[in-house]
């Protein structure tokens, strides 16, 4: 075992003094508010162990400091963490050494912001926060904190921690592609749409497609979507009306005859060149959209009507940050947006009207996230989200 560890890049140190940060707190971020120290009935410890990115593009287990909590920031001890691509896309590609990993948790609140309402010491709460970006703020890490407006509180007795854990990113990502303004902008639950309109998601058995299916029959629509064949079963437990196979050469006619050629809203899960060529075919003539998850392919820009929009779901938490080459300025309209949509996931979650992503457990806990991460990264789970439980 002592080998099987070196060879994965996996440690413990001690290093107290990682408390300076990247981005070591949000810009225009409140000062500290000390008046709230207690958690859950006990201090706070001073440190915990966190995955922390190094320079050679691996993460370690190592011991730093508890961070500090703004006025309207929360602390939350964390209970579980699901995995997605952009925690191993951000330790293997951007690679900003000494910052914690992971993005998607759910916990207990630990401490709390003198500003922040509707929250206290001890609730249940699942949340999305913009990993391997800040040494103090990551989801693959004992203690979490981030904005209070942007945890959800997790109903008593609706979900297990890592069920809720997995309404993150995908989750997220969905909200913003379907229902916000400046993307699709389709009607949002509790609302739904009247008559027949069909949504196009391509992915459907993708985290994000579950999601996406999920929310989009909730709002009343028809959603047709592409899966490989062994997922058609699950994709229609969302809510899928049609599914078919996304290598089927003739799966834009199969679309286009089963939704009386009438699509008109796309979003691309997937997001590479053949996924957004085959999305753009699938809509009808007229004006369209489609939301990708990636750039906008140069060889799916051939029709004038389909605009093709970008979503990236770190917006959503209203800092700056750069990705890539890109910068993206605060956005306070994208965080609104979610954050009003999260104040409505409880009761969602209450009446299984939204309901998590199947989970495949993985044991270990911090120390084995990263071979959870190259798993996911090969390309082994399908249909599922790797979930670890954080002592």
């Amino acid at each position: 075992m002592r080998n099987l560890r070196k060879n994965l890049h996996f440690k413990y140190t001690r290093n107290s003094q990682r408390s300076e940060t990247t981005q070591s707190t949000p810009p225009n971020s409140p000062p500290f508010n000390s008046s709230f120290t207690m958690s859950l009935g006990q201090e706070t410890p001073s440190t915990m162990k966190a995955l922390v990115t190094q320079a050679d593009k691996t993460a370690i287990v190592e011991e730093i400091p508890v961070p500090e909590i703004a006025d309207d920031e929360v602390l939350i001890r964390t209970s579980a963490v699901a995995l997605n691509p952009t925690d191993w896309k951000h330790i293997k590609g951007v690679t900003r050494p000494g910052t914690i990993a992971g993005v998607d948790f759910a916990g207990k609140i630990a401490r709390i912001g003198k500003n922040v309402t509707g929250l206290a010491i001890g609730d249940s709460v699942a949340s999305f926060v913009h990993g391997g970006v800040y040494k103090d703020r990551g989801a693959f890490a004992q203690y979490v904190k981030t904005a209070g407006e942007l945890v959800w509180k997790i109903p008593d007795d609706s979900l297990t921690f890592e069920e809720a854990a997995t309404m993150g990113c995908g989750l997220w990502t969905s909200v913003q592609a379907l229902f916000h303004p400046g993307r699709l902008g389709l009607v949002e639950p509790p609302e739904k749409v009247f008559g027949e309109h069909w949504v196009f998601v391509y992915g459907g058995s993708s985290s994000v497609g579950l999601f996406a299916i999920d929310l989009a029959h909730l709002a009343g629509y028809k959603v047709v979507t592409v899966a490989s064949p062994r997922n058609f079963d699950l994709v229609k437990s969302y809510g899928a009306d049609a599914v078919f196979d996304y290598k089927d050469p003739d799966v834009v006619e199969k679309i286009k005859e089963v939704t009386k050629d009438t699509v008109h809203h796309a979003f691309d899960t997937i997001s590479i060149e053949s996924s957004q060529i085959i999305s753009v075919k699938v809509l009808a003539a007229g004006p369209g959209k489609l939301v990708v998850v990636q750039s906008p392919a140069t060889e799916a820009k051939f029709r004038e009507d389909v605009p093709i929009i970008h979503t990236l779901i770190y917006t959503a938490l209203g800092n700056e940050f750069h990705y890539g080459s890109t910068h993206h300025p605060a956005n306070a309209e994208d965080r609104g947006h979610m954050a009003k949509f999260l104040k409505k996931l409880p009761e969602f979650v209450t009446r299984k009207l939204v309901k998590p992503n199947p989970i495949k457990f993985w044991e270990g806990g911090l120390a084995s996230i990263s071979d959870g991460l190259q798993f996911i990264q090969e390309g082994k789970n399908s249909g599922e989200k790797v979930v670890f439980k954080i002592e």
